[in-house]
């Protein structure tokens, strides 16, 4: 996946060095009789289930140090392989062991795209590809019902569960010894629509040839048409157009007295020829300096079905184009992917890396949620580069894997290295990662400390919070438990893990997954966990070769 750099030299007293270069070397130890057990990359535990390596998400200068969590890292031998007393006496050191890793880093991620658009693909009869597949982007399209802070910044949940074996096949070897972790983060919901900074905000409309088709460009108006009854008067508007060349359809412009004209350059929009994205992402950045609010919340809304073919098709490439921008202006990129073929991968690395999100929408309904309930609310935001760092008990813990996240891999020494790209979260969002993490014979008392660590916006002062959890909070079953949504989101992983072809240990079958998804829909009252429960099922009857006979779903679409 290609990843970009940030924000620029502009407002040089609090920013000078922020974004600046490299990351420190890794510890590495040499230990007697190691066992590569973690989930950051040491290879793969003793009973051979790999674990996920550790990528890293680079910046480009350096503050604050880069520093691990604290407590995180004994203090007397750095990270070891094994509690005291579980290496061999007398074996020989490995010199080409690396030492495991109890600590696992990532940049927050609150995209949804992935999971509405293989809910599209399924819809249509076929199974998404593998590589299209974010399990982090499905957890996180479910309500979790985390306890919110009341201030800004977050609020660490953390809990769990014993996985057990599934009965429908697929438990997995010693499935019984892993539990479930789930760490969750929220912030503070959004104000009332009154309360909130105006938007200045700048459209960039994909009208290449490949947009004609019913549900991409009729969908796009009907969108902005929505949106532009939604906006306060105070609000902001321009709107860029894109096919093999970019053009300005409305310079920015106040909602207030202009709604008429607004919805009239909307409906004009036709398709065109080519996907030139570079051309409308750039010629969008200047527009939103242009028109730029001091005090507005300034942002790029791409709609598009992200199929670039013209230009640089590479997303590190046109997001150096318009770097100055991003980085001195503080302007964000939040992406809209429509169409049946979408170029979900590039739409990710895009908003990634432009200091957004990205969502799906597939019809009029989701486009309504959209536009209406969830981006008017979440147009501030509340956290930039925001990232977790989760700190395993060496003790208690043998092993553990990071279900998804693997474009937000963070190095650990970077935690606090502020330098390097985190992910950038609104008000009333939620994000969840999930861990199977095998327990030690006999573990008793802390098994993790979470820690989130972001920059305030507006004082880009760094600010943290933590959570613990412990043996006792992961004890109880997961299956028919009391937290249901918990087992939602175990559900929404498993589901994304199978799809993409995963080994997780305890994992149920696509059956088995989705009759307990159909379960939880009635307990839950969830109208989102019954779609899914349907895709599920759908999923089982193409991989059992046996068609679908439901009609298309409209997708998720969810913000947060």
């Amino acid at each position: 996946m290609n990843q970009a750099g940030r924000r620029h030299e502009k407002r040089a007293g609090d920013r000078a060095g922020y974004r600046a270069g490299g990351r420190a070397g890794a510890v590495a130890l040499l230990l007697a009789g190691a066992m590569a057990l973690t989930a950051c990359g040491a290879g793969s535990g003793s009973d051979g289930t790999p674990d996920l390596s550790s990528g890293s998400r680079k910046g480009q200068s350096s503050t604050g140090g880069g520093q691990p969590a604290p407590d995180a890292v004994a203090p007397e031998t750095g990270r070891s392989a094994a509690p005291e007393g579980d290496a061999e006496s007398g074996a020989s050191a490995a010199p080409d062991v690396k030492a495991p890793d109890y600590l696992s880093t990532f940049a927050l991620d609150v995209d949804t795209a992935s999971y509405g658009y293989a809910r599209r693909i399924l819809g249509d009869g076929r199974l998404p590809a593998a590589e299209d597949v974010r399990p982090e982007e499905f957890v996180n399209s479910f309500r979790q019902g985390y306890e919110r802070p009341e201030g800004n910044g977050f609020s660490v949940n953390v809990d769990g569960a014993r996985i057990g074996s599934g009965t429908g096949g697929g438990g997995g070897t010693g499935a019984s010894d892993w539990s479930l972790l789930r760490v969750g983060l929220a912030t503070r919901t959004a104000p009332p629509a009154s309360e909130r900074p105006p938007a200045a905000l700048t459209f960039v409309v994909d009208i290449s040839g490949s947009m004609s088709e019913t549900g991409r460009l009729d969908l796009v108006r009907k969108s902005l048409t929505i949106l532009t009854d939604e906006l306060r008067d105070d609000d902001s508007l321009s709107l860029v157009t894109f096919s093999n060349e970019a053009e300005t359809r409305l310079p920015m412009t106040r909602v207030k007295g202009n709604r008429n004209r607004i919805k009239d350059v909307v409906a004009e929009m036709e398709p065109a020829q080519s996907t030139n994205v570079e051309a409308g992402i750039t010629r969008g950045y200047e527009e939103s300096v242009e028109g730029h609010r001091e005090g507005a919340t300034n942002r790029v809304v791409l709609l598009s079905d992200a199929l670039a073919n013209t230009g640089d098709t590479e997303a590190e490439g046109i997001l150096r184009k318009i770097d100055s921008a991003r980085r001195e202006y503080g302007i964000t990129l939040f992406g809209v992917g429509v169409g049946s073929d979408y170029g979900d991968a590039f739409m990710e690395q895009l908003t990634n890396k432009g200091d957004g999100n990205t969502t799906y929408v597939g019809d009029e309904t989701q486009a309504r949620k959209v536009f209406v309930d969830q981006l008017p609310a979440h147009l501030e935001i509340r956290a930039r580069d925001a990232k977790a760092q989760v700190a395993f008990d060496r003790k208690n813990v043998q092993q553990f894997r990071l279900i998804g996240y693997e474009n937000r891999k963070v190095a650990d020494e970077d935690f606090r290295n502020d330098g390097v790209d985190g992910g950038e979260v609104g008000p009333g969002h939620t994000v969840t990662a999930l861990y199977a993490v095998r327990l030690r014979e006999g573990a008793s008392g802390t098994v993790a400390k979470a820690t989130v660590r972001w920059l305030d916006p507006k004082t880009r002062k760094a600010e943290e919070e933590t959570g613990t959890v412990t043996t006792g909070s992961v004890d109880g079953t997961l299956w028919g438990g009391e937290n249901d949504r918990l087992q939602v989101a175990a559900v929404a992983a498993y589901f994304a893990d199978r799809l993409r072809g995963g080994d997780l240990p305890g994992a149920p079958g696509l059956g088995e997954l989705a009759s307990r998804a159909s379960g939880l829909a009635e307990s839950t009252e969830d109208s989102a966990v019954e779609k899914l429960a349907t895709a599920i099922g759908q999923a089982d009857r193409l991989q059992r070769g046996a068609g679908t006979d439901d009609e298309p779903e409209p997708s998720e679409g969810e913000i947060g």
